[in-house]
């Protein structure tokens, strides 16, 4: 279905509906439509901007202050160095990990969950110690997090067959063969997650690890990124049918793209990587907060504040980055001021995204080549404001993450769940949806085109299936467009050589955006 297929046949349901209907359905709630800043970064497509007004020294820029952006210039501050500038794009930081807010709660717009960090993730485990989040040694083996950032139970449920499930893996209605076939697939990530390789620099290495640079090389594992996940799952005999949902639904979520697209081994990594353990919460409890992951931007930027002074330009449009030999000239578009900023640097840390770097540096080649190599999944995300709590379908109780079995979404996760309130009087979803059911380019027009009622509509219709009274209870809905969401794993990228290119430091370049690993986790 191309996207004006999509919009003709919503607004044909609507029209039946309510033709077939002598009471209407409820006008749809009010709510904005946004996203990032389109308008300001297609301007890149053919630029035009007037030569510099000023030239300001400065001796390290970082470009992008989302989460990549963020950690370096926290990096940078802890370490007593506060003469750099962080440029960023939007109003402002926090990339996928921004939020919104009203009177009901505060809510995300992207990313909303942290797994417990593993020992490998010494940066991450500094960051929550430093915010009061994990309490005592940051490198104790079960440190002891502050309760209020655990994810209260229950953490997750299933919508299939009409009715709720507790977790995500169907259960209802499974033979004994496909049991089997559950316990033969634990058993293998089991494996995976046990699994340590002496690497030839003499040290041992995870199988699979957070951060990804620290798991193992070994040529069998490598082996993996040549094929999907829904060809390795073949191979070992898997081909249960709610066991392959359940793996596309885990790759959809976390790399905006379908099992038979992403690699076996960003597949694998999903199940294998995450061996966090807590004192006072189970191995798979998450970290989360009503905002998603937008107190760890938050934090992060308010850490920097403290440390060296406020140290971001925001509404910044970077177009035009030269290394002369000897410096780094970055320029700037601000739309606000209407005027161009040039920047002279020692170092540039390139913290956006890599699908720019053709559109903007000069020179660089190999680098231009290497970024058109990458593919980004295309994302939506909706919050809906809900006056209380509406009618559920029997079977497991409200989660904090709540999946539909089938539908093109991903489910929603609730906003208000921290405050441990099963039937609050308000409370707001985040509906997520990767566009993985067509090409990124498709999903990216369908982005672009759609306006806000059919999403509305869409989204509604869907939730009205455990939800049937969720049109009542819904005040308003705002909708979040991204285009190009997070780079797309699929077979041959992790292990190639184009990725190498942004992964290795050049002489006043480096590169610190989630792509450089490949795919977008905290």
């Amino acid at each position: 279905m191309d996207r004006r297929e999509f919009i003709a046949s919503t607004l044909a349901i609507g029209a039946t509906s309510l033709a077939g209907c002598t009471n209407t359905l409820p006008p749809l709630p009010p709510g904005e439509l946004d996203g990032a800043s389109l308008d300001l970064g297609h301007l890149l497509r053919a630029p035009n901007f007037p030569q510099p007004s000023e030239t300001r020294r400065i001796p390290v820029v970082i470009v992008g202050a989302g989460i990549g952006g963020l950690s370096a210039g926290w990096k940078l501050a802890k370490s007593g160095f506060g003469d750099f500038l962080m440029v960023e794009l939007e109003a402002e930081a926090g990339g996928n990990s921004r939020a919104g807010s009203n009177a009901v709660s505060a809510y995300p717009w992207g990313a909303h969950y942290l797994p417990l960090p593993n020992r490998e993730a010494t940066a991450v485990r500094e960051l929550l110690a430093e915010l009061g989040v994990l309490q005592g040694d940051p490198q104790a083996e079960r440190p002891r997090y502050d309760e209020r950032y655990l994810c209260s139970t229950p953490q997750e449920r299933l919508y299939r067959n009409g009715q709720w499930q507790e977790g995500i893996l169907p259960q209802t209605g499974v033979s004994a063969a496909e049991r089997e076939q559950y316990r033969r697939f634990y058993a293998l990530m089991e494996g995976f997650r046990q699994r340590r390789d002496l690497g030839k620099d003499g040290v041992s290495r995870r199988a699979f690890a957070l951060p990804m640079a620290y798991a193992s090389r070994a040529p069998d594992l490598l082996a993996l990124d040549k094929l999907t996940m829904r060809d390795w799952l073949l191979a070992q005999k898997l081909d249960s049918p709610q066991l392959h949902w359940y793996v596309d639904y885990a790759c959809r979520d976390d790399y905006g793209t379908g099992s038979a697209e992403v690699s076996a081994w960003a597949g694998i990594h999903y199940f294998a990587s995450r061996n966090g353990e807590a004192q006072d919460a189970a191995s798979d409890t998450v970290l989360t907060a009503p905002e998603g992951n937008a107190w760890l931007a938050r934090g992060m930027a308010q850490s920097i504040t403290k440390r060296v002074g406020d140290r971001l330009l925001k509404n910044a449009l970077a177009f035009r980055v030269v290394d002369t030999g000897k410096q780094i000239e970055v320029d700037l578009w601000l739309p606000v001021e209407k005027r161009t900023l040039r920047l002279v640097a020692d170092q540039l840390i390139w913290a956006a995204p890599v699908f720019l770097v053709p559109h903007i540096f000069v020179g660089h080649a190999a680098l231009k080549a290497a970024a058109r190599s990458y593919s980004h999944a295309p994302w939506l995300v909706a919050n809906l404001t809900l006056s209380r709590f509406p009618e559920d379908r029997t079977g497991a109780p409200p989660a904090w993450d709540n999946v539909l079995h089938s539908g093109p979404g991903l489910g929603y996760v609730v906003a208000t769940h921290q405050q441990m309130r099963l039937r609050p009087a308000a409370t707001v979803f985040t509906y997520y949806r990767a566009l993985n059911d067509m090409t990124p380019q498709q999903g990216r027009a369908l982005l672009h085109d759609t306006p806000r009622e059919v999403w509305a509509e869409k989204i509604l219709a869907e939730l009205e299936r455990p939800h049937p009274d969720i049109r009542a209870v819904t005040t308003r809905l705002d909708i979040f467009r991204n285009g190009h969401a997070m780079a797309r794993p699929v077979p041959g990228f992790l292990s190639g050589n184009a990725r190498q290119h942004f992964v290795a430091d050049g002489k006043r370049i480096r590169f610190a955006h989630a792509d450089v690993s490949g795919f977008s986790l905290f």
